[in-house]
């Protein structure tokens, strides 16, 4: 008989609070199923732990994890995937047997050369869903009752964060073409169809479609702020304000007035209450830019906000109710910062659910033309001159070159030759640059020529210098591609491939 015994020891106890401060500061969601899998196994001294994860659509199994404890070989598994766990998910209860194979459940299978005797199984369910299952298995001795109560306790602790990991990697969503998620954010001034640009709009697409905090981390001038109303506009809160605030551009204390608002009197000046930016952010997003920028002090309570999902306006004893997605940014490791004592841990982590990398300039070059022609169309419309295109020199001198302030950079860069430019110039040329950037040219001159890389196959050189020719020519008939097909002397559809090979495209107007 399995006893009733229903305290846990210290020891136990103490098992479950390590595992809940771990999730809490875990994101990866295989690495997740893993620490529990290997506690539950090392704690109920189990031969085999594995966890088998739904796909919350089809409920066909999607993920397996095993644990590899004294057994390394598996044998007759799909006995464990098809039966054990169908079981449970069909009846929506634990599994438990201390001898599997004369239990008379499963009298019907053939458990020949299966190793293990006693089973242990729960099914793992969040937000009246079933996720998946988690079974131990024994070769030599059964489970108690105690057993089965930790590991029903563990399987509650784990499963929320599961639950919200599982949406955050979006494990189950077909992933979005190339092509229509480049075209999809493109009318934001998203523009780019390098791998570390796609990487990060396929970043982008998951984060929109969960509503969790997002951590953006970026050098200055690599669109953070342009990234997080991509997520906003794209997400369920869409409808409702994107509120931003640059937390290094406010005077420490104003800081807080500024966030949580302040009652009259409150302070000198306090003539009337007023609404701090995250109450204006209600049912929307509050987007916070250089975060790491944030006063110590002030953190405590942004940490209050999170966890309570609630703001004391200064000079107030009553809270508000907040309902608030949070996407913070940084131009610096917030990790790092943690690590100095300059950032608290406990901040860090609530707010680092959904971390997206944003790529410097340098890293995504292949994107320099696409953005130098966007930028260039939208400045020769805003200052009110004749239509423009780059000299071919002067677009390879904005490839090569290192752009410190990154995207931002190239838009002031480009703001600048548009102003310089002669009313009557239609092709802008180095000429035009200005001295500082010509002393680069030279020296970038002196390393490179027009011609492609040696370092490559003549197959690749042969390609580049196609997709040049085919640039120009798009560029120096205003992307006429009638025109510029007959002066290729190629079908206008040849010309619609190539352009798609080479990700060239017509420049749009509007904002970046």
């Amino acid at each position: 008989m399995i006893s009733q015994q229903k305290n846990f020891s210290p020891e136990k106890l103490q098992q479950l609070v390590d595992v809940a401060i771990v999730l809490h500061q875990q994101n990866d969601y295989e690495e997740m199923l893993r620490i529990v899998s290997q506690k539950l196994s090392h704690v109920l001294h189990a031969d085999l732990a594995l966890i088998l994860m739904l796909n919350p659509r089809t409920q066909q199994t999607v993920k397996t994890i095993f644990k590899e404890g004294r057994e390394k070989s598996y044998p007759r598994y799909h006995i464990i995937q098809t039966q054990l766990s169908g079981w449970m998910m069909k009846y929506d209860q634990p599994l438990i047997s201390d001898n599997i194979k004369s239990d008379s459940r499963f009298a019907e299978l053939n458990w020949q050369n299966f190793p293990f005797v006693s089973v242990l199984g729960m099914p793992i369910r969040a937000e009246n869903s079933c996720l998946g299952s988690f079974i131990l298995l024994k070769k030599d001795g059964s489970f108690d009752q105690e057993d089965v109560n930790f590991t029903e306790k563990m399987i509650i602790i784990a499963a929320p964060y599961l639950r919200n990991v599982q949406k955050i990697q979006d494990y189950f969503e077909a992933p979005v073409p190339e092509s229509v998620l480049v075209q999809k954010y493109e009318d934001m001034g998203l523009l780019g169809n390098s791998p570390a640009f796609v990487k990060l709009l396929n970043a982008i697409e998951a984060a929109a479609r969960c509503d969790v905090r997002v951590s953006l981390e970026g050098e200055s001038g690599t669109g953070k702020e342009l990234i997080a109303r991509a997520i906003h506009q794209h997400s369920c809160r869409q409808s409702h304000a994107f509120v931003a605030i640059d937390c290094g551009a406010i005077p420490e204390h104003l800081i807080e007035s500024e966030l949580f608002g302040h009652v009259k009197g409150a302070f000198t000046g306090a003539t009337t209450d007023r609404k701090g930016l995250m109450e204006e952010a209600n049912g929307g997003t509050f987007f916070m830019d250089e975060i790491n920028n944030l006063p110590y002090e002030t953190q405590a309570k942004l940490l209050r906000a999170l966890q309570e999902g609630e703001i004391r306006p200064v000079g107030s004893n009553k809270t508000h109710q907040l309902d608030v997605r949070f996407i913070a940014a940084s131009s610096t490791s917030l990790r790092h910062l943690v690590e100095k004592h300059r950032f608290r841990e406990d901040l860090f982590y609530r707010l680092h659910v959904y971390p997206i990398y944003v790529p410097t300039l340098d890293e995504r070059r292949k994107d320099i033309p696409v953005l130098a022609e966007h930028f260039l169309s939208a400045f020769v419309q805003q200052q009110g001159k004749q239509a423009k295109t780059f000299h071919q020199s002067l677009l390879s001198f904005m490839c090569k070159r290192h752009w410190p302030g990154n995207v931002r950079e190239l838009e002031n860069f480009v703001e600048r030759l548009v102003a310089l430019a002669a009313v009557e110039n239609k092709v802008l040329t180095p000429d035009i640059l200005p001295d500082e950037f010509r002393k680069e040219l030279k020296k970038l001159s002196e390393k490179h020529d027009d011609y492609p890389s040696v370092n490559k196959t003549l197959a690749q050189c042969l390609e580049e210098v196609e997709e040049n020719i085919v640039r120009r020519t798009l560029q120096e008939n205003a992307w006429k591609q009638r025109q510029s097909a007959r002066l290729l002397g190629i079908s206008e559809e040849a010309l619609r491939y190539k352009m798609r090979k080479f990700g060239l495209n017509k420049p749009t107007h509007g904002l970046v």
